[in-house]
């Protein structure tokens, strides 16, 4: 049995902050997940976007930790190599009462520290994005929100925390919570976990997490956010991010250029009862057709390379709700919107120090491991195919596998051989690109399925057997 100072369930862009951030104290920190691969929940199908937080409500909670978060994420990017293009955003009004609400989205943005948005008029919008629809009546500039990569973002975090000391538990779905002399002991589908502290970063699964602690203060509602992405050719029309003006809803469609050098366009905000549910449908390819008609109706002339949908964790309540139970030893990040990704660490700096608060002591390490530096899966900066001397060193990065993508079979060792290696093709895909182009692995899928199947069967020891607890455990005690 795993027994630890605190246990983090939720392996998320969230919880894996959270980790990382706690385990930079002397303590002992497990962090467990329900899926076989870090980030392969609702963090995976981000937008992708780092807010400066322009447009939160002023006052809340979860302003001041995107703001917070915006600065904490630029720079723990800029070290360890996750993508990050400042593209700047322009919130384009098509109707009059949209216009009328520009003034109010730049005030609410100085209320929030943030003074750099500018209103524009039409032929401004138009000079700064040509490729608009017809009837544009204005616009707001935001210079300095970002695109950036959510996967490498996630992967980054756990693997800095590992190389921390957490103990990264996957495949550990919580059953049950029994609260003992020593903390709580979770029942899980891995095995039993015991921590002193619990902290529920579930995501789409904290408010069931959260009654298993006695509570019932609030349930998460999947609501289901789906996206085209079109191909590479279509850049030139869209070199930033292009928002509607938002409602109670959310942010509405936006059409944005990705880190991958492509352009998407999405999402759509439909609630649903199903946390499953993150297939594609016909009634929200329909919207976005029409949406997209609107705002760019060059871009629907472009080849659509993929579409898929995330589920986010929306909740009754206007705000993150963090809070701490200082009895029990249990603390709820519930609510996190898709602004957990810009927020995430900052929330961590939160939740350490609530449960420092709570009287859990925090000792500060002075020998901490320095920061993962990822490999570059962005399209911004040079890849390992374009490395003429990393390719002489080595030539398995001049031996392309995904060619849609400029994948090599050098960087799919590398993942495999990673501290965090994916569970399979799709984590592949999130830590490589590879599959993932215009052909979708029509081309090379049986190579790199071939790939996936040698190297998983190399260095999981349960891959062809479910796994049992301790396996994960002895597999790290061999390398």
């Amino acid at each position: 049995m795993t027994d630890v100072d605190v246990v983090v369930i939720g392996a998320g862009v969230v919880g894996s902050a959270i980790a990382r951030d706690l385990a930079g104290h002397r303590l002992s920190v497990a962090l467990l997940d329900a899926r076989d691969d870090v980030g392969d929940g609702t963090s995976k199908a981000n937008t992708a976007i780092l807010h400066t937080g322009f447009d939160a409500k002023p006052g809340t909670l979860e302003a001041r930790l995107v703001r917070r978060g915006y600065e904490l994420l630029s720079g723990y990017a800029a070290s360890t190599g996750i993508p990050v293009e400042r593209t700047g955003a322009l919130l384009v009004a098509w109707t009059q009462e949209e216009l009328e609400a520009l003034p109010g989205l730049r005030d609410k943005a100085a209320a929030n520290g943030y003074e750099r948005c500018e209103l524009v008029g039409a032929d401004e919008v138009y000079r700064q994005v040509p490729a608009l629809g017809d009837g544009v009546l204005g616009g707001l500039t935001v210079p300095d929100e970002s695109i950036i990569c959510t996967w490498t973002t996630t992967l980054a975090l756990a693997t800095d925390a590992k190389a921390r000391g957490v103990r990264v538990l996957l495949g550990h779905r919580v059953t049950a919570v029994q609260p003992d002399a020593s903390g709580t002991l979770l029942r899980t589908t891995g095995g039993d976990v015991r921590g002193r502290w619990i902290v529920n970063a579930a995501g789409l699964g904290a408010d069931v997490i959260d009654r298993l602690f006695g509570h019932d203060r609030f349930t998460v509602t999947p609501r289901r956010g789906e996206l085209f992405v079109y191909d590479k050719l279509a850049r030139p029309l869209v070199d930033r991010i292009v928002l509607p003006v938002p409602t109670s809803r959310g942010k509405g469609v936006l059409v944005s250029p990705t880190i991958y050098g492509n352009v998407m366009l999405g999402p759509t905000a439909e609630d649903l009862a199903d946390r499953t549910a993150t297939g594609t449908s016909e009634d929200g390819f329909a919207f976005l057709l029409s949406k997209g008609g609107r705002l760019m109706p060059r871009l629907l002339e472009e080849e659509v390379t993929a579409s898929y949908a995330g589920l986010r964790a929306a909740i009754d309540h206007g705000d993150f709700l963090i809070d701490a139970d200082a009895d029990a030893r249990y603390l709820l990040v519930g609510g996190i919107r898709s602004t957990g990704l810009t927020a995430g660490m900052a929330i961590a700096e939160h939740v350490r120090a609530l449960i420092g608060e709570a009287g859990l002591v925090l000792e500060p390490r002075d020998d901490l491991p320095a920061p993962p530096r990822m490999p570059n899966i962005g399209e911004a900066d040079r890849r390992p195919y374009q490395d003429a001397g990393l390719i002489a060193r080595d030539p398995e990065y001049g031996r392309v596998v995904c060619f849609c993508e400029r994948v090599t079979a050098g960087e799919i060792r590398d993942a495999f051989d990673s501290p965090l290696p994916p569970a399979g093709v799709d984590g592949l895909r999130r830590r490589t690109r590879a599959m993932n182009g215009r052909c979708q692995g029509f081309y090379c899928g049986a190579e790199v399925g071939e790939l996936v199947a040698t190297r998983a069967a190399a260095v999981r020891p349960c891959a062809d057997r479910p796994c049992q607890a301790g396996d994960r455990d002895a597999e790290e005690a061999r390398r």
